[in-house]
């Protein structure tokens, strides 16, 4: 057998559980894990990973870019330095941009940046705004499609106009034009006629601080988020849409999701960085705009970890949503003009591995958040997330007893800031493969742009 790469003496996680072996690549391809006393003829490269973990990719489905339109707070090649150093190797960018991805037109202009920039694989998820735009996306190799049920007050991003959706029966009509193609509809849950409510009630106090937009976002045990979802699901039974939940934060939300399973809804949700590692009140008070995203009362976080634990949430998802300091900094007096959202890619995987050690979650459970599930539920089943014969080569080597801080200054995106500076974590990644090819090694992104290819059901393609 002749084999480019042989990844040595390392433990191996596989679907059913981690065993000691070495990983044999070829042409990009996991190839099958052997013992260490199995001899190959002709190996291309051997990689030393003993004491180590060899695990799956990273496979982020919520992933802002910020190009085209907003390059000054990041962009794709940028999304792709911080993927490659924090151990993920597929990412599926975001619509919220200028101009909004919600045409053909805009989502090839879109692909042909991925293909000149990305390190690592990628697809999109295109605003399902326009219906008569869906089938000729899909043909494109898309996965999900995304809409906002938002509207941004005091500011015009990051919800821009073109990317919304508030209607029951405008969703109802996407629903069915979308489970049509078989691909997922994701959808941000928030009701906005309460949010106006709410949000008027706070402002008209004059309480434009983070701790007010933290708790007008949480008012009422979380009744925006709540109210929200109930509706996407019932008419997620009622299309056969398969439909995706983003932000799952409240205990009502959690419960929600396993009810409709119950009555045969094809529903998948996640979690993103900053709900639990992030989303305090503590959080808030230190670190203002900086931690919002949102704030989560105990009783939603408590729900939300078990909801990790037990398989009702079924991901992690980064949600990286990087903004500048200017943009944040305007919040500390006037939150509702601040950019909201936190970036995330680069750290979320360590932190993963950081609550497997303290256990909050097993090993087996955290792969399949960060891996498994986002490949199988985003139709990657067989392509990503697993590291079994015929799937690509995208895993990670990861020490689970390596202490270290993380700082502003090991920051790869542009705003160069992280929320979680001085945050200490007791595992790392050492390194990272994509389709067999190194793209980061010994604390530097090795991988070049343009190596990432599209990741559609059944193969990377070329865009």
């Amino acid at each position: 057998m002749s084999i480019d790469l042989r990844v040595s003496g390392g433990r191996v996680q596989l679907p059913g559980g981690a065993v000691d072996g070495d990983l044999l690549v070829n042409e990009g391809k996991v190839v099958g894990v052997v013992s260490g006393s199995v001899e190959v003829a002709d190996v291309g490269r051997t990689v030393d990973a003993t004491g180590k973990l060899v695990l799956p990719g990273m496979v982020d489905v919520h992933v802002h870019t910020r190009e085209p339109g907003f390059t000054h707070k990041e962009d794709i090649h940028t999304t792709s330095l911080q993927a490659a150093a924090g151990g993920v190797t597929t990412i599926f960018g975001m619509p919220n941009l200028n101009p909004p991805t919600t045409t053909a037109k805009t989502l090839r202009e879109v692909f042909d940046l991925y293909a000149e920039k990305s390190i690592v694989d990628w697809n999109h998820n295109p605003a399902a705004t326009q219906p008569d735009e869906i089938a000729p996306m899909a043909a494109m190799g898309v996965n999900a499609y995304k809409i906002y049920m938002v509207v941004d007050t005091g500011r015009t991003y990051p919800h821009p106009a073109g990317t919304g959706m508030h209607g029951h029966g405008d969703l109802l009509r996407m629903m069915d034009t979308i489970a049509k193609t078989g691909k997922r509809f994701i959808i941000h849950p928030h009701d906005q006629s309460l949010m106006d409510y709410i949000e008027g009630e706070y402002l008209a106090r004059g309480e434009n601080t983070p701790q007010g937009y933290a708790s007008a976002y949480a008012a009422r045990n979380g009744v925006i988020w709540d109210t929200a979802i109930e509706v996407v699901l019932r008419l997620a039974e009622a299309s056969g849409c398969k439909v995706h939940l983003a932000h799952i934060q409240t205990r009502r939300s959690v419960e929600a999701v396993r009810r409709a399973r119950e009555h045969g809804v094809d529903v998948t949700c996640e979690v993103n960085h900053w709900l639990p590692f992030l989303s305090t009140w503590d959080d808030v008070e230190k670190l203002g705009p900086y931690a919002l995203s949102y704030w989560v009362p105990d009783d939603g976080r408590e729900a939300v970890w078990e909801g990790l634990r037990d398989g009702t949430i079924d991901m992690f998802s980064s949600d990286h949503a990087p903004h500048t300091r200017e943009e944040k900094e305007i919040g500390w007096t006037q939150m509702w003009s601040s950019h909201t959202g936190t970036p995330g890619i680069q750290y979320f995987y360590p932190l993963a591995l950081d609550a497997v050690n303290k256990g909050l979650l097993t090993l087996d459970r955290a792969v399949e958040l960060v891996a498994g599930a986002p490949a199988a539920k985003f139709g990657l089943q067989g392509v990503k997330g697993a590291l079994t014969p015929g799937c690509d080569a995208d895993f990670v080597i990861a020490d689970l007893d390596a202490p270290w801080t993380i700082t502003n200054e090991g920051v790869l995106s542009k705003i160069g800031w992280t929320p979680y500076d001085g945050r200490q974590l007791t595992a790392g990644i050492e390194q990272t493969y994509v389709r067999g090819t190194e793209v980061f090694a010994d604390g530097k992104v090795t991988g070049e742009a343009g190596h990432g290819k599209q990741a559609v059901s059944g193969k990377v393609q070329n865009a």
